[in-house]
């Protein structure tokens, strides 16, 4: 796996750029990996399309978009840009408006930027380095804050369930609340989905991830990142698919139930929205 700061060099980082409107602030990042060598303009165009088709679902926590498009021959090898506004603009979302930061990644496939994607959501969950990196001065003080990743999420969530884990809490979905499991240990999947699967989904997934550590309950449910495709053929292995507003209008009625999280980075919200799924 390929660390965060490898795949962010100091000149793939802008600070205080000026951008008329999110087409402008995505095209700022993306020519950011034209001019380091991770994509051509091509890919450019491949991000802007993606929101203009899916909506501004890669604004997944407030004032943060992830720009993103899936592998394609635009893709020269997996690198990302980093793209602090000077002034913030609009993506359309409803929550998460205005955006000020706007980090792209250009992958080459779907598996090698993982590692570098669960470290950026952890350090952007930690409401102190989330505000560090937001104003860091210099490329050189960003891409240090970077390589000293924060492995700690402060941000607070209620008391932990039982760590038996689905045995003693079904999905809502699944089972009438107070009827009795079938005993053993239940193994679940959950879907987390973004336009690509390998961009937000792999953000939110993460964040579940550190839910469900916390809880004791890693070994009774597996998370799995997918796109939007991919995810209707199977939602039938899962007990509820988490994602975006703009995507679950997307999605429709797949026959489990969609969930819908604001904040991908929020430990918090992940904890509530599985407390909902699980009727904890």
């Amino acid at each position: 796996m390929v660390p965060l700061s490898e795949l962010l060099p100091a000149e793939a980082i802008r600070l205080d750029v000026t951008a008329d409107d999110w087409r402008g602030a995505v095209r700022a990042a993306g020519d950011l990996l034209v001019a380091t060598g991770s994509s051509t303009d091509a890919y450019t165009g491949e991000m802007i399309r993606g929101v203009e088709e899916n909506g501004p679902y890669i604004v997944l926590a407030p004032g943060f978009a992830f720009a993103h498009a899936r592998p394609s021959p635009a893709v020269l090898r997996t690198g990302m840009s980093w793209v602090r506004l000077a002034r913030p603009v609009e993506f359309g979302h409803e929550t998460n408006d205005p955006v000020d930061l706007v980090v792209a990644l250009a992958a080459t496939d779907a598996s090698r930027h993982t590692e570098a994607m669960a470290a950026l959501a952890r350090l952007l969950a930690d409401p102190d380095t989330d505000r560090a990196l937001r104003g860091a001065p210099t490329p050189g003080a960003l891409r240090a804050l970077l390589a000293g990743e924060r492995q700690q999420d402060t941000a607070p969530t209620a008391a932990a369930p039982t760590d038996a884990g689905p045995a003693s809490a079904q999905p809502a979905s699944a089972q009438p609340t107070g009827a009795q499991p079938a005993a053993g240990p239940a193994v679940h999947k959950i879907l987390t989905v973004c336009g690509n699967g390998l961009g937000t989904s792999l953000f939110l997934k993460n964040t579940l991830e550190q839910v469900l550590d916390r809880w004791g309950w890693s070994r009774y449910v597996t998370v799995e990142a997918t796109d939007t495709i991919s995810a209707k053929g199977k939602a039938a292995e899962a007990v509820a698919v988490l994602t975006s507003r703009e995507i679950a209008r997307t999605l429709g009625d797949i026959g489990v139930p969609v969930k819908v999280v604001d904040d991908f980075t929020s430990t918090a919200e992940a904890d509530r929205v599985l407390r909902d799924t699980y009727d904890v």
